[in-house]
């Protein structure tokens, strides 16, 4: 299993989508997105949330593209609630 590192560093060398286009702002949407888990929003990808945290969780929904977000005008990233 690859660590979240390893992930992180694949994600960003393939282009999945091109509104990610740097780790930061990957790892922000990331972070982001896992405390809207923490909050007890679902996952949106078939994944055991008791064998896998929430934040490798949230990185895989990323990459994924499960999650929409949006830039604001400064270029600040804003992960739409679930």
């Amino acid at each position: 299993m690859a660590t979240v590192h390893e992930t992180v560093q694949e994600a960003t060398e393939q282009k999945h989508s091109p509104e990610i286009d740097s780790r930061y702002r990957l790892i922000i949407l990331a972070a982001q997105r896992s405390k809207q888990l923490q909050r007890g929003a679902r996952p949106r990808i078939g994944i055991d949330p008791t064998k896998h945290k929430l934040t490798r969780i949230a990185l895989e929904e990323i990459i994924q593209g499960k999650v929409p977000f949006q830039m604001n005008a400064g270029g600040d990233e804003q992960a739409d609630q679930s």
